[in-house]
């Protein structure tokens, strides 16, 4: 039997890959897609997205030295000595403290908090300023009309309060009728008030005697005084409408520091508030500075 000739094993050539190179250039693009969006995170320098970011990335490495610290970016605790002694230019660049870019954080934002901050005072002494001047031209008014002594101004955190309190000249116990009186001193500050600008409250005080008849309690006596001081205002001394407001306190808020009978008379008031339009810090301001210069 003829030996059977061995065949010959031939290796076949190995398929040739052409589109290998798209897992590496798939690679290089996430990598680079990471970079960016890291370094678009970076340019916004703001404090929440930054510690954010931070986790993020911590928890991606492994909670390794990514980000960790100091406040700084990329400042690691596990830094070697070298790098501990020759400054960062990195870090400091991007020190939240010390921003690139990015107005309203880091050194940034302290910078224009100060510059806020410098120009509260200001204003506030401005406020102040506009606000006596107009005292001073309520009080000239009623001097010259001789019921100079029948109002008590006083400049508060809320703006100018015009304190009608001077005994019965403006209301009857239990009554909401303006008195002669009365009217003459609403006639003689009315012209300041119209020529203003700002908001006005009218504002209606009781004592803390019982009423009985037209009035069921404090509360309707009160709202009713302020709202004829009101009307006085709009239909006969032309106070715009839209900037004047009544409101009915009772005997809830009776005048600080007085008692006994005097109390009775002088919690039988209206206040008529110019409210000053400035903001909160400027006008918690304005008290100070209106003691100082009256000298108290």
């Amino acid at each position: 039997m003829a030996a059977r000739k061995r065949r010959k094993h031939v290796e076949e050539e190995e398929h040739a890959n052409h589109e290998r190179w798209m897992v590496s250039y798939s690679d290089m693009l996430t990598v680079m897609m990471g970079l960016f969006i890291v370094l678009y995170a970076m340019s916004q320098v703001d404090m929440q997205k930054f510690q954010a970011l931070r986790e993020s990335l911590a928890a991606g490495f492994g909670h390794q030295a990514v980000l960790t610290g100091s406040n700084g970016v990329l400042q690691s605790s596990s830094s070697t000595s070298q790098d501990s002694q020759a400054p960062s230019s990195v870090s400091q660049a991007f020190d939240p403290i010390t921003p690139v870019s990015g107005p309203g954080t880091g050194a940034a934002a302290a910078q224009s908090s100060a510059d806020a901050s410098s120009g509260v005072l200001p204003a506030a002494r401005a406020e102040a300023t506009r606000l006596e001047d107009v005292q001073k031209q309520i009080q000239q008014q009623l001097d010259a009309a001789g019921l100079g002594a029948s109002v008590h101004m006083t400049i508060t955190d809320r703006g100018l309060v015009i304190g009608l309190v001077a005994d019965d000249v403006f209301f009857a116990p239990a009554s909401a009728q303006l008195t002669p009186t009365a009217l003459r001193v609403l006639d003689a500050i009315a012209p300041t008030l119209v020529a203003l600008p700002d908001q006005v409250s009218v504002e209606g005080h009781a004592n803390v005697l019982p009423v009985s008849g037209r009035y069921p309690t404090n509360w309707e006596l009160s709202a009713d005084r302020a709202t004829q001081v009101l009307r006085h205002f709009v239909e006969t001394n032309g106070l715009p409408p839209n900037r004047v407001q009544a409101v009915g306190f009772g005997d809830a808020r009776p005048v600080p520091g007085v008692t006994g009978a005097q109390a009775l008379a002088v919690d039988r008031r209206v206040d008529v508030v110019v409210l000053s339009g400035a903001s909160d810090e400027v006008r918690a301001l304005v008290p100070g500075i209106v003691a100082q210069d009256q000298g108290k």
